[in-house]
C-alpha cells in the first residue's frame, strides 16, 4: 500500500477539517412570512376571560370516574395511537441517521489474492494479504448541506411527535362522545320502552271498546301503527346500543368492560362550570395539528439549504490505513503499513439544470408546507368558532324543548281524559301522544349535543394532551426558530 502524504496537502486537510469543524454556512434563507388573515379574538359569542380549558388536564376536565378509565385503557391500547407512537421512533432512527452522516464511517477489511506476473515469474503465483481500514471519506460542510439535512429530520421527528399528540387529543374525544352515545341511545331505549307500553295499553282500550260496539276499527288501527312505530324504535335503539358498545371496544383496542359503561343518562360530563377559551394565542400554542404543519414548513426550508448547497463544490477528506504483505506469517510487521488521507473536491459543470431544477422544487415544497401551515391555522380557529356558536345558542334551544315537553305532556293528559270521557275522539289523543314522544326525544338529542360541544370545544382548544392540569407539556423549537436565535 502506498503511502501519499505532503506538506501541501497536509496543510490542505487541516486547514480544510478547522474551517468544517469550526462552521458551515447555511444555504436555507430566510423564512416566508406566514399570512393567515385570522381574527385577533373569537366570535363575539365566545367567552376569552380566563384560561383556556385546554391547560386542564383530562382528568381534571371530564368528571365521571368510569369514563376516565376507559379513556385510560384507549390511550394504552387503541391502534392508531400505537401507529403514532411508533411513526415517533421510526422518526428519531432517520434523525440518528442523519445525525451519524456528519461523522466518518470506519470500518476494517482484509483479503486475499492469488496472482501471476507475466512480467516476474510467470510460472511462479504468489499470494497478497491486506488487512486494515479501507478507504473512508468525510464530507467537509462548508456550505450546510449535511447540517440542513439533519435540521429538516429534525423538524420531521418534531412533526411526527405533534401528529401522535393530536392523535390523542382526537382519540379522547371520540372515546368520549361515543361513551355518551352509548349512554343516550339507552335513554332513547327507556323512552321507547315507555311509549310501547302506554301505546299497547291505548290499543287494548280501543280493541275493547271496538269489540263492544262503542268505537269503529279505526281507532284501533290507529293505536296499532302507534305499537307498531314504538316498537320498531324499541329495535333501532337497541341497535344504536351496539353499536356505541362496538365502537367504544374499537377505540379502546379492547372490550370495555361493563361496569364502565354508563348505566343510566348522563347528566354532566365536565366538572366546569365555565368554559373559557382563552386567548386566540393560546390556540396556536396548544394545538399539535398546527404544531406539525409548523415544523414541517420549517423542515421545507432546511430543504432548500440542503439543494442550494449542492450548486457548491463537495470537498471530503479520504483516507486508508493497514498491513500488506505477500508473506501471511510477516503481514503485521512494522515495514509492512501502509496509509492514505488527503483532500477531495468535486463538482458537476454540466448537469443540464438538474440542481437549479432541485432548488425550484424545494422552493415550491416550501411554498406548499406555508400554505398548508396557513390553513391549518384557519381551520383550527373556524373549528373553535363553531363548538362556541353552539355553546352560544344550546342553553336557549334547551329551555325552549323542555317547555316543549311540558306543554306537548299536558296536551296528552288533558286529550286521553276527554277521550275517555267520551268528548273528543282517539285520533285527539293520537297526535298528542305522537307530539309528546317526540319532544322528550328531541329533549334527549339537544341534551346529548350540549355534553358533545363541550367535549368538542375542549378538542378544537387543543384540550386532552395532559392528565393532570399540573403536568408540563414542551413545545421543542424548530429548526427555523434555533436558527433565527442565533
Amino acid at each position: 500500500m502506498q503511502t501519499v502524504w505532503s506538506i501541501s496537502s497536509r496543510g490542505i486537510a487541516i486547514s480544510a477539517l478547522a474551517l468544517s469543524l469550526a462552521a458551515c454556512q447555511s444555504m436555507r434563507g430566510p423564512e416566508p412570512v406566514v399570512s393567515t388573515n385570522t381574527p385577533e379574538s373569537y366570535a363575539s359569542y365566545g367567552n376569552a376571560s380566563g384560561t383556556s380549558i385546554a391547560e386542564q388536564g383530562y382528568k381534571d376536565f371530564f368528571a365521571d370516574q368510569r369514563l376516565l378509565e376507559v379513556i385510560d385503557l384507549a390511550i394504552a391500547n387503541n391502534r392508531d395511537l400505537r401507529t403514532a407512537v411508533l411513526n415517533i421512533q421510526k422518526a428519531q432512527q432517520q434523525y440518528q441517521i442523519s445525525e451519524n452522516n456528519r461523522l466518518p464511517t470506519i470500518g476494517i477489511a482484509g483479503s486475499t489474492t492469488r496472482q501471476v506476473s507475466p512480467s516476474q515469474n510467470p510460472n511462479n503465483p504468489y499470494s497478497t494479504y491486506q488487512v486494515g481500514i479501507p478507504q473512508t471519506t468525510y464530507e467537509l460542510d462548508f456550505w450546510g448541506r449535511v447540517a440542513s439535512l439533519k435540521d429538516a429530520a429534525l423538524d420531521s421527528y418534531l412533526a411526527t411527535q405533534s401528529s401522535r399528540d393530536a392523535t390523542q387529543i382526537s382519540l379522547i374525544s371520540q372515546v368520549t362522545q361515543a361513551w355518551l352515545n352509548y349512554s343516550f341511545a339507552s335513554a332513547q331505549l327507556k323512552l321507547a320502552d315507555q311509549t310501547l307500553k302506554a301505546q299497547q295499553d291505548s290499543f287494548n282500550l280501543n280493541k275493547k271498546r271496538f269489540d263492544v260496539g262503542i268505537d269503529s276499527e279505526i281507532p284501533v288501527r290507529q293505536a296499532q301503527i302507534s305499537v307498531e312505530t314504538a316498537r320498531n324504535d324499541v329495535a333501532n335503539y337497541k341497535t344504536q346500543i351496539a353499536q356505541a358498545q362496538n365502537l367504544l371496544n374499537l377505540l379502546v383496542g379492547q372490550p370495555v368492560p361493563q361496569n364502565l359503561l354508563p348505566q343510566q343518562q348522563v347528566t354532566r360530563i365536565t366538572q366546569q362550570s365555565a368554559l373559557s377559551a382563552g386567548l386566540p394565542s393560546d390556540l396556536l400554542n396548544n394545538r399539535p395539528d398546527v404544531k406539525a404543519a409548523e415544523y414541517q414548513l420549517s423542515a421545507a426550508g432546511a430543504n432548500i439549504g440542503a439543494a442550494k448547497a449542492q450548486l457548491y463544490p463537495t470537498i471530503s477528506l479520504t483516507g486508508s490505513a493497514g498491513y500488506a504483505s505477500t508473506d501471511l506469517s510477516n503481514l503485521f510487521k512494522a515495514g509492512n503499513v501502509g496509509w492514505s488521507i488527503g483532500p477531495n473536491i468535486s463538482l458537476p459543470i454540466f448537469d443540464w439544470g438538474t440542481r437549479k431544477a432541485n432548488v425550484k422544487i424545494s422552493e415550491t415544497d416550501q411554498k406548499i408546507a406555508l400554505a398548508n401551515y396557513e390553513k391549518s391555522v384557519q381551520s383550527a380557529f373556524r373549528e373553535v368558532n363553531d363548538a362556541l356558536a353552539t355553546r352560544a345558542n344550546i342553553g336557549d334551544r334547551l329551555t325552549a324543548q323542555r317547555r316543549l315537553v311540558e306543554a306537548t305532556n299536558t296536551t296528552y293528559k288533558l286529550s286521553n281524559a276527554r277521550f275517555r270521557a267520551g268528548i273528543d275522539s282517539y285520533l285527539t289523543v293520537l297526535d298528542a301522544q305522537r307530539s309528546a314522544y317526540s319532544a322528550e326525544q328531541g329533549l334527549l338529542l339537544l341534551q346529548q349535543a350540549n355534553l358533545n360541544s363541550q367535549v368538542e370545544l375542549y378538542k378544537t382548544l387543543g384540550g386532552g394532551l395532559k392528565a393532570n392540569s399540573s403536568d408540563t407539556v414542551t413545545q421543542q423549537a424548530s429548526s427555523a426558530q434555533i436558527q433565527a436565535a442565533k
